[in-house]
């Protein structure tokens, strides 16, 4: 079994989100966005970032909308989380079991993560609504880090 990214710690960051959001639902892009954001706060003008950076960056993103659906799928299975249908798509909420599921959890990192949706969740109502806007951002933010990290070719030519 993966020891990170599992499905079942993708799950347990899915519902610190989803309980942290209660009683609104959040679709699978602005959990993705959220996540991230959860994760890499740091990077966001936020606290400190619970995972550190890595240069693949944004490569991050492309593997996360799949391993949080694993992840839902684990939590509705556990009876955690709901999923429900409305014009917007697939919602998904905590049930009313997942918080108190959280609360078991005594772990360090489940207290940073708990800490970092609630500013995560702060954070996403001052952006754009549009989920894929904020995750390009994530993006364009990268690439400048990235781009500004290269050697600078000159033209000067001695």
């Amino acid at each position: 079994m993966r020891a990170l990214n599992s499905p079942l710690e993708v799950g347990v960051r899915a519902l610190v989100l989803l309980t942290a959001s209660f009683p609104r639902p959040l679709d699978l892009a602005q959990l993705v966005y959220l996540d991230y954001a959860m994760l890499h706060s740091g990077e966001m003008d936020g606290p400190p970032s619970v995972h550190p950076s890595l240069p693949a960056g944004p490569g991050e993103l492309a593997m996360k909308r799949q391993l949080l659906e694993q992840g839902l799928v684990v939590l509705m299975r556990a009876g955690l989380a709901d999923v429900q249908a409305d014009e917007g798509g697939l919602m998904y909420r905590a049930s009313e079991e997942g918080p108190g599921f959280l609360d078991l959890l005594e772990a360090p990192y489940v207290g940073a993560l708990r800490e970092r949706a609630q500013w995560a969740l702060a954070f996403h109502h001052r952006i754009p609504a549009d989920s894929r806007a904020a995750t390009d951002d994530i993006t364009h933010r990268w690439m400048e880090t990235f781009e500004s990290r290269l050697p600078r070719q000159g033209g000067d030519d001695d």
